[in-house]
């Protein structure tokens, strides 16, 4: 891949290609193995080594949690700053380490906005699972009932398998030709409703429905989907479905490469290199509904919070959702997980989960929370974390989301 000149005059990285990182079911080229997760779930409530030894209190609690967040900042290629917003009812707790603008020094802060990364998928899972409540769309509408103009070889793939990621359709960021496009000119505003057509001459990767395989290119259908049957623009369907019933008054999907203001900026490291902030290095459109979104910490976690917790849905959809295949054992967020329909369940030491990760150049994110969407929580750190390039940084953030989400089933 050519180098081209970024905003800042240097080489346009490698790193800095639209790698989505946004699953626990990680499969992008390149980034790492598939691995077998595991058989089902233990029940949701806490496991026995979870509840608080005696003697312990809340302050020790905070104190280990804090000190956990710290210890992921500061190394040559770690992340600057994390925060975690923790709710357990109407109880909030925010935990920040590091900063979050190394000119300024200042802390991350709860309001800050911040790319959600794939987290993005789970807002386009939410918009069309609320459109099949309401009569609009059928799990098992095809590509070619719904979207026709898409290539023919694509026709049979349903709603059900773009949002379980077993749709078999090609990944449009493993594209050489989206790849040179975004190295060339990464802060273009482009026509995000024509990123399918950089893998329009593809076939399947397999049949659909036979096996997992995540795919950036499944939530742009998904989104395109959903458009086709409203007759509204997808940005609209999220203000609609999702930040105005929610109250998400700091969330949006842009165009260009700029975020509201005050935000938490994004870094990228090479070796023997200062870090680069690529905060506003490249353009949204990019990555839509597969991985455009902007939200903060606060937003992120009461989105999470009912999307995971079913409040956006009928008991009848939330049973679909919930369906569980095989995920991937390497990937950004703790435990073993499992896939749903645009939502994930992990698996971990202390109890299970729901929720989605996500990394793209600058952020690595993880939003949860407990299935009767009680008990929450969001880690952000603002540096892109992956099993090719920094594993070990990667198993210590997948350490602390572990640590941040036993703290969720503490008594």
């Amino acid at each position: 891949m050519r180098a081209a000149p970024n905003h800042r005059g240097r080489p346009f990285s490698p790193r800095l290609r639209p790698r989505l990182r946004p699953t626990a079911a990680l499969v992008a080229a390149g980034a790492c193995a598939i691995g077998l997760i595991a058989g089902p779930a233990q029940a949701d409530g806490p496991r026995p080594d979870s509840k608080t030894p005696p003697g312990t209190s809340n302050r020790q609690h905070d104190r280990a949690l804090q000190e956990a967040l710290q210890g992921l900042v500061g190394p040559p290629d770690g992340p600057p700053g994390a925060i975690a917003v923790l709710q357990r009812g109407k109880n909030v707790k925010v935990y920040r380490a590091g900063v979050a603008d190394l000119d300024s020094g200042r802390p991350p802060r709860p309001d800050d906005h911040m790319r959600v990364a794939s987290v993005a998928k789970a807002y386009s899972g939410s918009v069309a699972l609320q459109l099949v409540d309401r009569g609009k769309l059928r799990l098992d509408d095809t590509i070619g009932k719904r979207l026709p103009a898409l290539p023919r070889a694509w026709h049979k793939v349903t709603l059900r398998q773009l949002l379980q990621h077993t749709s078999g359709l090609p990944d449009f960021t493993e594209d050489p030709g989206l790849q040179e496009a975004v190295a060339a000119d990464p802060r273009r505003v482009v026509d995000s409703r024509r990123l399918l057509d950089f893998v329009a001459d593809e076939p399947l990767r397999f049949k659909p429905g036979s096996r997992y395989r995540y795919s950036n290119s499944e939530n742009i259908a998904v989104a395109l989907m959903a458009e086709a049957v409203t007759g509204r623009t997808y940005e609209e369907l999220l203000r609609r479905l999702a930040y105005r019933p929610l109250g998400l008054r700091n969330t949006s999907l842009p165009r260009g490469h700029l975020l509201p203001r005050p935000y938490i900026h994004g870094y990228a490291f090479e070796p023997e290199q200062p870090p680069e902030d690529v905060t506003t290095a490249f353009s949204a459109s990019w990555f839509w509904a597969s991985g455009g979104v902007v939200a903060t910490p606060n937003d992120m976690n009461a989105f999470m919070r009912a999307h995971a917790g079913g409040a956006l849905l009928s008991k009848a959809t939330r049973k679909q959702q919930t369906k569980w295949v095989n995920g991937s054992s390497v990937n950004p967020g703790p435990g073993r997980n499992k896939a749903g329909l645009a939502l994930f369940q992990y698996t971990t030491r202390c109890g299970v989960v729901y929720g989605h990760t996500g990394t793209i150049p600058g952020y690595t994110q993880f939003a949860a929370a407990t299935p009767d969407g009680k008990r929450s929580v969001a880690v952000s750190v603002n540096t892109q974390l992956s099993q090719q390039e920094t594993p070990e940084l990667l198993a210590k953030l997948r350490k602390v989301q572990e640590d941040f989400v036993c703290e969720l089933f503490r008594r």
